[in-house]
């Protein structure tokens, strides 16, 4: 009997999506997704603003290998905090199929980031969005960020694209290669050449250390499943002026999810809509994550 029990409200992941029609090149990567608990062996944390459904890293691996992924980029969830041993233990048991982004307080010690470097974790994450996370000192941000360039970390931060002019500035400071969640939430109602796209744009332009993720459609579109299609000219604009700075990723088991829950099959078949032609996808799906989470592999 779990000690955990999922918000009355909760969505829990598709247990059966559909086979998708695209595949995806050899060696592709879902560079963002989650493992959650299980709760009675890995607990969610105290200050969690949700609590969501069990979603353990032998789900993940067989839905890797259903959609046509070689490997997976694992992101460490709000619901767990900085305890990262959910993380850890996906990561160690992924047989090098795996890298991780871990959440670490100020307080991390330069042997705790040693052991997360050796379990596999690649980058650490700022969250920003503020209905999920109590607001945390950009000083104490901008610490850990000089503390993790040493171990040719990155930085993965989610925010609301209405937040961005607050952040402009700070995360054009950061020390690191920066990593946007999900296209910095723009408002898929607005014009894609209007001014707050236009901003995010423009922080990607002035700053080639700054990558963006162009994930999660279900999140943004008003005009929903299967195509997605008002999403389509944000992320394609991204993919395509940008094509060696994305990065794609299932966003699996999808939390905090209120309207409808995705068919990861059909999130899968919505990439060629973005990447319009097999370079584009070999970009987005292989080299970009191979480079930022296994470059020992490029050559």
């Amino acid at each position: 009997m779990s000690n955990f029990t999922m918000d009355p409200n909760w969505l829990c992941f598709d247990p059966a999506p559909t086979k998708p029609t695209f595949r995806p090149p050899p060696h592709a990567v879902d560079a963002h997704c989650h493992v959650f608990g299980p709760g009675d062996s890995f607990p969610y944390a105290p200050e969690r603003k949700y609590t969501p459904c069990d979603a353990p890293k032998e789900l993940l691996w067989k839905l890797r290998e259903f959609l046509g992924f070689e490997r997976n980029v694992i992101v460490q969830a709000t619901c767990h905090g900085a305890d990262n041993r959910a993380l850890v233990d996906a990561l160690v048991n992924s047989n090098g199929r795996a890298r991780g982004v871990a959440t670490v307080r100020p307080s991390v010690t330069d042997a705790e980031l040693q052991a997360l470097h050796a379990a596999g974790v690649r980058g650490v994450r700022f969250n920003f969005v503020k209905r999920l996370v109590d607001a945390a000192p950009r000083d104490s941000m901008l610490a850990i960020a000089e503390r993790v360039a040493a171990l040719n970390w990155h930085v993965v931060i989610y925010f609301e694209a209405a937040d961005l002019p607050e952040y402009f500035d700070f995360f054009s400071a950061l020390p690191v290669t920066v990593v946007v969640d999900h296209m910095g939430r723009p408002d898929v109602t607005r014009d894609p050449d209007g001014p707050e796209f236009g901003l995010f744009l423009r922080l990607l332009r002035e700053n080639p250390n700054i990558w963006s993720k162009v994930s999660c459609p279900e999140r943004l579109s008003q005009s929903g499943p299967p195509q997605y299609t008002d999403v389509v000219p944000f992320a394609r604009r991204i993919v395509e002026e940008f094509p060696d700075r994305v990065l794609w990723g299932t966003d699996w088991p999808h939390p905090n999810l209120k309207s409808h829950m995705p068919d990861d099959g059909l999130l899968v078949d919505h990439i060629p809509a973005i990447a319009r032609t097999e370079t584009l996808q070999r970009k987005l799906l292989v080299d970009n994550p191979l480079k930022l989470y296994w470059p020992e592999e490029v050559r």
